[in-house]
This record gives C-alpha cells, sequence and structure tokens, in this order.
C-alpha cells in the first residue's frame, strides 16, 4: 500500500517543481531525480534528504532514514504538520518561488522536520534516540529544540540559524520566527518554566522570550526585544525589557510578515495605557 492514496495537492506541486528543474537546469538532473522523482511520497522524499544531511556528521547516522519514514507513518499528523509548513513558506517568504524550494533548501524547514520526529521519539519512551536527534539538529542546522518542545503546524523558522527552545516551550499553529530567537528559562528552576507562543505570533530576529510565560495570539515581538512577562492578545512589544507601542488590531502579523514595529497611532494609546494599568 502506497503512502498517500488519497489527493496529495502539496506533493503534485513538488514533483511538478522539480520537473521544472530538472528542465530549466539540467546540471541538477541526477539529483532532483533521486532526491524526489525516485521517491512516492513526500515523507520518503524528507526521510531520505534529512538522513543524507545527517549522516554527513558521522557514518554512524545510517540508520536515520528508517527512524524518520518510522514516525511519519507512525504518526499522520506529521505529514499533515510539514505539508502546512512548506505552505506557510511559500505564503510568507517572498524569497520562495516554489514548494520544491523548502525541501531542497531551507534549514529552518528542515530543523522543524527534525524536530518533529524527536518530539514523536520522545513521546513514544524513546529518549535517547530523541536526544541524539536534537543533538544532530543542533549541530548540523544550528537549531536548538527540546524534544518535549509542542510545536504546531504551519511554521516559518526564517533563516533559523541560533533558534533555541527549551523542553516546556509551547508553539501554537501558524507562528513565524526570525533567527537567534530564544524561547528559554530563567534560571535553574524545573517544571514549566519557558514560553507559550500563541497562533499567529510573530518574532523577530534576535528576541529573547523567558520564563513561563504568554505571549498573545497575534502579538508581534520586535527585533532583540527581551520579553519577561506575558504579553497580551494583538499588541506589538519591543526593547529590553519590552513595553507595548502598539496594537495589531486584528491583524495576522505571522502571515503578513510585517516587522515595522515603530509606535501606534494616537488611537492605539488608550488601548495601550489600559494595558500598563492592569500589569
Amino acid at each position: 500500500m502506497t503512502e498517500k492514496t488519497i489527493s496529495d495537492p502539496i506533493w503534485e506541486k513538488i514533483r511538478q517543481d522539480a520537473v521544472e528543474i530538472i528542465e530549466s537546469e539540467p546540471v541538477l538532473a541526477c539529483q532532483i531525480q533521486e532526491i524526489v522523482l525516485d521517491r512516492s511520497s513526500l515523507e520518503e522524499v524528507l526521510s531520505f534528504r534529512l538522513a543524507e544531511k545527517l549522516t554527513f556528521l558521522s557514518h554512524w547516522e545510517f540508520h536515520l532514514e528508517e527512524v524518520f519514514l518510522e514516525a511519519m507513518r507512525g504518526d499522520p499528523q506529521i505529514g499533515q504538520a510539514i505539508r502546512k509548513d512548506i505552505e506557510a513558506i511559500y505564503e510568507r517568504d517572498p524569497a520562495c518561488e516554489n514548494h520544491i524550494t523548502p525541501v531542497l533548501y531551507y534549514k529552518g524547514f528542515k530543523a522543524i522536520c527534525c524536530h518533529r520526529v524527536s518530539h514523536w521519539l520522545w513521546k513514544n519512551g524513546r529518549r535517547q534516540l530523541a536526544l541524539h536527534l536534537q543533538s544532530l539538529n543542533s549541530e548540523f542546522f544550528g537549531v536548538d529544540i527540546h524534544p518535549a518542545a509542542v510545536v504546531g503546524s504551519g511554521i516559518l523558522l526564517d533563516h533559523a540559524t541560533g533558534f533555541v527552545a527549551g523542553e516546556t516551550s509551547r508553539i501554537a499553529d501558524d507562528v513565524s520566527i526570525l533567527h537567534a530567537v530564544t524561547l528559554g528559562g530563567t534560571g535553574k528552576e524545573s517544571g514549566d518554566r519557558h514560553p507559550k507562543i500563541e497562533r499567529g505570533v510573530l518574532i523577530g530576529a534576535g528576541a529573547k522570550i523567558l520564563g513561563n510565560i504568554t505571549i498573545g495570539a497575534c502579538s508581534r515581538i520586535g527585533a532583540n526585544s527581551v520579553v519577561l512577562e506575558s504579553v497580551p492578545p494583538n499588541v506589538t512589544v519591543v526593547g529590553v525589557p519590552s513595553r507595548i507601542v502598539g496594537m495589531s488590531n486584528g491583524d495576522d502579523p505571522a502571515r503578513k510578515m510585517d516587522h515595522d514595529v515603530r509606535c501606534g497611532s494616537e488611537s492605539d494609546e488608550a488601548k495601550i495605557s489600559g494595558f500598563q494599568a492592569r500589569s
């Protein structure tokens, strides 16, 4: 029985992209044929591609292709989330011209795929292998996500280098995150100690979000901000430590990718003062 017996539009788009690459750039033909067109599903492509990358670090990693396939076959939600990630990247990143580009080249996408598998291993009691995969993910892609961290679907991890998410981090669906972002703790405390990122949040490059706090849905975190307290929904925060400077007014910042976080309009001032008074 094949991996996919029903319509799979993302996979069909990727296959068509592969054919177009071969036609336009014959020097890549053998590579694209082996990576994509010789495979029968997106899951097979990613299992091969990720294992190929990580095996570069050590010949001991030959087993990883089967590990990736086992996880993706064992939990169809992994494949569903991966497809939503690809669509999110295509919609939000102007540098992404087709659906195959993240699969071939984007380390942020590959790092999230690796994490989805390490999380599956962690949940199924295979913690040593999960931690091993986390380590490889960090060494090769520069992304360090604890296997216990929960990551939703429709995630754009743009550029990715230096992204860190601690053990009790939670990231909801449709979140966009730039490079060098930390979802960390504030010390040596144990238990639930890492941030919770709600749906639709946009996190700018270099932001540090620390502690068991919540970033409300559709909020924006400005680049290089240090966030130590929970953030309400639909606001923009900037600074060290961060402060509310504007409202998103129902916009969906993760989809729009608008990083202009200059102060909001005068009409926002009353709302901002209200948030500050309640904090």
